[in-house]
């Protein structure tokens, strides 16, 4: 409980998203953070057991102020701006991380997005940019609430040139650069758009959205209002549950977002080594997502090497995070520690804030069950990962699935090809 001496805005905490100020006796601001719910956030520093640094700043607490918020993703930019502007002396203390991240905007002719790491970003460089925000604690945060706004303010990572629409544009969450369907004006648009809901400006946007569509839909112009009319529904009801943390929310929820926010299932296939394939499956919160599936031929493996061909689909993978593919939370192997480590191999040379977990699937004794095959280093999923247990099945049953109609069609290609 808070103790009955600190002061708190209006007498008490709401169980909504926000962000909490945290002031001394003399109103100088301890530190600012960010919560889905402010009322269960704060409290928590008053009954966990915290490091040396926290429960220092927590004896000096007086008052308590708090901002609400529509959503978590919009406390999150919130919570960097007031950081950025404050500077409190508990925030600079952990800005000495070298995890922390920026999302910046290119200054360019179709601007674009990015998460840049703290270790590759200075003041110096910050002048290259349309936009700078930050730093955010959690890049895997802010990665999220970009995958989540451009369902309603579709941005582009596209080069101009292409002959055929990126993926995001199928989607409709690209308006096309790659294509030229969009103009460099039109697009500026969009990233006016962009930055300023990062600004906490959502509800202007929304204001506009609305009058424009009604303007189309007056001068008959209804596939623009048709595309309007989605875009506000996704802006107005935003379902920002993966921007989620540890520090937000109780751990076993954090653990179920954390894991299920994309997962990524694999499986490889082959009879007697020839037309080796390998199949990404990928779930988003525990529903497949078939619009994300992806097949790799396996091009440098001869014969029937399981652990390579998985080695060479996971390096071509992750190459690709460049061209806009998000990173996954989980990966599950169709396999057992053989194949589990063959892929840690890969994810461990990878350049990321945190180890992504990875786990594999096995028949069981008699082949009457199906086991999950955790690495000690990921140990500590264990009982998430059996509350979920239905759902890793679903996903290795489907990249099995996948791999194995792909296979086939490339056998009877090769067939086809000798009769």
């Amino acid at each position: 409980m808070i103790p009955k001496d600190v002061r708190i805005k209006n007498g008490a905490l709401p169980d909504r998203p926000g962000v909490y100020i945290m002031k001394d006796a003399s109103g100088t601001i301890l530190y600012i953070g960010k919560a889905t719910s402010l009322k269960r956030r704060v409290e928590s520093y008053f009954t966990r057991p915290r490091d040396d640094r926290i429960q220092e700043m927590v004896a000096k607490i007086a008052n308590i102020d708090y901002l609400e918020q529509p959503t978590a993703i919009e406390a999150l930019f919130l919570e960097a701006s007031l950081i950025k502007r404050h500077q409190p002396h508990y925030n600079v203390l952990e800005k000495d991380d070298k995890s922390f991240s920026y999302l910046v905007i290119t200054d360019e002719e179709y601007p674009r997005p990015f998460v840049v790491r703290a270790t590759d970003f200075d003041d110096n460089s910050a002048g290259q940019y349309k936009a700078v925000y930050g730093p955010f604690k959690s890049a895997r945060a802010v990665r999220a609430s970009l995958d989540i706004v451009r369902r309603a303010i579709p941005w582009s990572t596209c080069s101009p040139g292409q002959r055929r629409p990126c993926f995001y544009a199928t989607l409709k969450q690209c308006p096309g650069v790659c294509v030229g369907a969009v103009t460099p004006r039109e697009y500026a648009k969009t990233i006016r758009d962009l930055m300023a809901f990062f600004e906490g400006k959502r509800a202007d946007i929304v204001k506009r959205y609305r009058r424009d569509m009604q303007a189309a839909a007056k001068d008959k112009k209804f596939e623009l209002a048709a595309m309007l009319r989605d875009r506000l529904r996704a802006l107005e009801h935003i379902q920002d549950i993966a921007v989620l943390s540890k520090d937000d929310a109780p751990a076993s929820v954090a653990e179920d977002v954390g894991l299920l926010g994309r997962l990524e299932a694999y499986d490889i296939s082959n009879i007697s080594g020839t037309s080796g394939t390998a199949s990404m499956v990928v779930f988003k919160h525990g529903t497949p997502v078939k619009a994300l599936y992806r097949k790799f031929k396996i091009r440098d493996v001869l014969g029937a090497d399981d652990y390579a061909s998985l080695r060479e689909a996971l390096r071509r993978r992750f190459r690709h995070r460049e061209h806009g593919w998000e990173w996954p939370d989980l990966i599950l192997i169709d396999g057992g520690i053989g194949q589990v480590n063959a892929a840690l191999e890969v994810v461990r040379k990878l350049e990321t804030a945190r180890l992504i977990p990875v786990i594999g699937m096995v028949k069981g004794k008699e082949r009457k069950r199906e086991d999950v095959v955790v690495p000690p280093a990921f140990a500590g999923l264990t009982p998430t990962l059996s509350k979920h247990h239905d759902i890793l099945v679903q996903a290795r049953d489907e990249a099995h699935r996948f791999a194995i109609a792909y296979h086939r069609k490339l056998r009877s290609q090769s067939i086809k090809r000798h009769e």
